[in-house]
């Protein structure tokens, strides 16, 4: 296996079909055999039920910070999606490599894994860390109990590279995100006398109408900053159930939104707003009718932004190792956040376009393929005590 290329191991990465909602436990088990053939220990931290676990090594010397190359192992669905190739079976044409998570992101892996038996040829004065985590896609959870791990150690690394798709463009910012469900409990009636039940479904309305104006006032001039696209913090509705029969005044509806935070706004600022416009302005009105009524918020996940400083010493490494400095932002987000709230610099940087992921057809070119190869030996070389 150790004559592989990043082509091959991208194979063998796709042929693991890590859907988020199932079990990562045996890309994880090739991952640490494969690192165990040259050496390399891996540290396993599992999920409470042992059914998916984030995989952490380290190559060179372990008394002092060094270099996080992170990315996570799941992908996301490809249910009623029209591919046109065996999703979780890589097919190359024309020198692109398809498959779900080829560019989102286990072309980054591939790269790391090739880079490997290079790593532990070499006298490395700082540490190259490896990062592999589980459920990024839903919500960065699998990457938070691996952080409260390591900082409990001694030394804390100087940068993580987050290798999720960006061409291999150094990225230092993106923004938040906080995923909240609303559920009303109103009361069910006859249609025919509507006034007397309380309906779920218009009060979620009112909220879902209170949400857009918050968006409103969010995305007015004063808020943008123009390093985003969009250039301010957006509130969106993406789900909503509710209602048994038209003749029925429904008595529950539930919705989910979400918000996308520049740095610096604090987007629980939003669900308290409409936490307090359900409390005061709201329920009152529904208890008038129905004294147990209700309104309730859960938080479904979240995550902070990122804004690493051009200035900073993790972006100008990134920008010698990749070979540009257009330093810019992503609209998606990505578990940099929280590497950043943990004292780690955080640059992504990583092969293939976002625009490819989550679609049918998923692709990265071997080219980016062998452009991040390239990247990861010049990390290499700027590690080694001699080149």
């Amino acid at each position: 296996m150790s004559d592989m290329t990043s082509r091959d191991l991208l194979e063998k990465l796709i042929g693991f079909a890590t859907v988020s909602r199932d079990s990562n436990l045996a890309l994880i088990e090739f991952l640490r055999d494969y690192l165990a053939q040259f050496d390399v220990e891996s540290e396993l931290f599992y999920n409470a039920e042992r059914t998916k676990a984030n995989l952490f090594a380290t190559i060179g010397p372990r008394d002092r910070g060094g270099i996080v190359l992170s990315g996570h192992t799941d992908v996301v669905p490809v249910d009623g999606q029209p591919w046109t190739v065996d999703p979780f079976r890589l097919t190359e044409k024309d020198g692109r490599l398809f498959g779900r998570g080829a560019a989102d992101m286990k072309g980054f892996l591939a790269s790391v894994l090739v880079a490997v038996p290079m790593l532990m040829k070499r006298e490395l004065r700082l540490p190259v860390h490896l990062a592999f985590s589980y459920d990024e896609e839903v919500g960065c959870l699998g990457v938070r109990p691996m952080l409260a791990e390591l900082a409990k150690r001694a030394h804390k690394p100087v940068l993580c590279l987050i290798g999720e798709p960006t061409s291999l463009k150094p990225v230092l910012g993106h923004k938040g995100k906080l995923a909240m469900r609303c559920q009303v409990k109103g009361a069910a009636c006859h249609s025919a006398y509507a006034p007397y039940g309380v309906n779920a479904i218009q009060y979620a309305a009112r909220l879902i109408n209170r949400l857009d104006e918050m968006g409103e006032r969010l995305a007015q001039p004063e808020h943008h900053d123009e390093r985003f696209d969009p250039p301010f913090s957006t509130v969106q509705t993406g789900v909503i159930k509710g209602g048994r029969a038209l003749n029925i005044v429904p008595a529950e509806c539930e919705f989910d939104f979400e918000v996308r935070a520049l740095p610096g706004f604090d987007a629980n600022t939003v669900a308290n707003d409409l936490e307090s416009y359900a409390k005061y302005e709201l329920l009152p009105k529904m208890r008038a009718v129905k004294s147990d009524t209700d309104i309730r918020l859960e938080p479904l996940s979240a995550y902070p932004a990122l804004a690493t400083s051009p200035e900073s010493e993790a972006a100008r490494l990134v920008a010698l190792l990749s070979g540009s400095a257009e330093f810019g932002t992503v609209a998606f987000g990505t578990e940099g956040g929280l590497f950043d709230e943990a004292g780690i610099p955080t640059v992504v940087c990583g092969p293939g376009s976002m625009d490819q992921g989550h679609k049918p057809d998923e692709f990265v070119t071997l080219e980016q393929l062998h452009d991040c190869d390239a990247m990861l030996i010049r990390l290499a070389d700027h590690l080694s005590t001699t080149a």
